[in-house]
């Protein structure tokens, strides 16, 4: 029987984007992926990516706010940065053995400062849950695709 890859979803907070990616691994690919997020430092769970992923079926509301360094124990087969401060910034411990994939997308909390609603706010949110999901069905695959120099 084939071992689960180990993969980390990085990002700046580890509120929004990587707590996205977490789900979705657990959600659709748990029978190949032990899907972890964290980020650079922590700024809780995002309110906005709860529901926005509730509303898709997935259940994050559990998930917490990690930062990396809490996770140096932990023998990743890849980390995967989901915004380009935590793929600038990765901790050098994590490049040792591991591969090292960015894959961007665009900041929700930052897209929903300038919303006039509610509704459009969430509508950031939706749109980059939906680009993650995407990503996340090209895995593990797509993991030898880009590699971070």
């Amino acid at each position: 029987m084939n071992q689960k890859l180990k993969i980390l979803f990085l990002c700046t907070g580890n509120s929004c984007r990587s707590q996205m990616a977490e789900g979705w691994a657990r959600h659709l690919k748990s029978d190949v992926i032990d899907a972890y997020s964290a980020g650079i430092q922590t700024h809780g769970l995002n309110p906005h990516a709860v529901k926005v992923m509730a509303e898709a079926g997935v259940d994050i509301s559990g998930q917490t706010s990690k930062n990396v360094n809490d996770l140096v124990d932990v023998p990743f087969d890849a980390v995967v940065t989901v915004c380009g401060h935590a793929n600038e910034t990765c901790p050098a411990w994590l490049g040792k053995k591991t591969r090292i994939v960015h894959v961007g997308f665009d900041d929700p909390p930052k897209l929903a400062k300038t919303a006039k609603s509610e509704e459009e706010a969430l509508g950031h949110y939706r749109r980059v849950r939906d680009e993650i999901r995407a990503f996340i069905e090209t895995l593990p695959q797509s993991l030898n695709a880009e590699v971070r120099p």
